[in-house]
């Protein structure tokens, strides 16, 4: 079974709300990027989203789109994602479920089988490609692909998405189901939808995975909100606005406070 499978049978089993943070390969830097994902490990969130930095996130809020250009101008590349996972898996011995987060020319122009090939030999679980959808002429081949190399691929429900395009996307989904707490694009918000009870309801009458909240997520009351309703709790920006504020101890400020939020009964 696939780590994030494992992982998810965990959260359910200890009747929690799981965790999934985020960091920008290459921001500030690559030694950062370490010191940061070692310290969310210590603090126990159950996965970790390492994004390969794009020129064109088009999914992502100013934040994110910002590391994303502070690491391509360091010149920081794909190969330099796949020596971070190596280190953190063969020398700092991590254990947490990691997922490679990017848009799909990424993988695209690296060879899709050679991607999801080498990201399986270092230790990735799972990948997770915003722009990447059903309608896609290659999805059948990546899809393929990936269950191959035992990688998850994850899945998105939309806040407007047809019933239809949900039950196509329950067929072949594994891990978790990537839900929104909000309309539009990545980035850090007070407050979640105020449909999203009604969303989530819905999305759980379809799918049979585990449901992960994120967008906008950045706080120990939210995390405590989504308790009872969602399964996991997806933090990006958060970290980052945390880190550009106070360093790595700001980011491991936010790390107690939301896993604080977390363990609180």
């Amino acid at each position: 079974m696939n780590q994030i499978e494992l992982q998810c049978q965990k959260i359910k089993q200890e009747k929690r709300l799981g965790i999934m943070s985020h960091v920008v390969v290459g921001y500030p830097n690559l030694e950062e990027t370490q010191k940061i994902v070692l310290m969310m490990a210590r603090f126990g969130v159950d996965f970790i989203e390492l994004q390969i930095p794009f020129s064109d996130p088009v999914g992502d809020g100013p934040v994110i789109r910002d590391a994303n250009t502070v690491a391509l101008a360091q010149g920081v590349k794909v190969k330099d994602a796949f020596e971070l996972v190596k280190k953190l898996k063969q020398t700092d011995k991590i254990q947490t479920p990691l997922f490679f987060m990017t848009y799909f020319n990424i993988p695209f122009s690296y060879g899709l089988e050679k991607f999801c090939a080498d990201s399986a030999a270092i230790g990735i679980s799972g990948l997770i490609i915003p722009d990447y959808n059903l309608d896609m002429e290659s999805r059948e081949h990546f899809d393929e692909l990936c269950r191959k190399h035992n990688l998850i691929l994850q899945r998105f429900a939309g806040l407007d998405s047809e019933a239809n395009r949900l039950v196509a996307q329950a067929k072949d989904a594994g891990g978790f189901i990537y839900c929104f707490s909000r309309r539009g694009i990545t980035g850090v918000r007070p407050d979640l939808d105020p449909n999203l009870d009604d969303y989530l309801g819905k999305l759980k009458n379809i799918f049979k995975q585990p449901l992960a909240v994120g967008f906008g997520i950045s706080s120990g009351e939210q995390i405590q909100a989504l308790k009872g309703r969602a399964d996991i709790a997806i933090v990006g920006s958060a970290f980052l606005k945390s880190y550009n504020e106070g360093g790595l101890s700001g980011v491991e400020d936010k790390l107690k406070e939301l896993v604080s939020a977390r363990d609180q009964s």
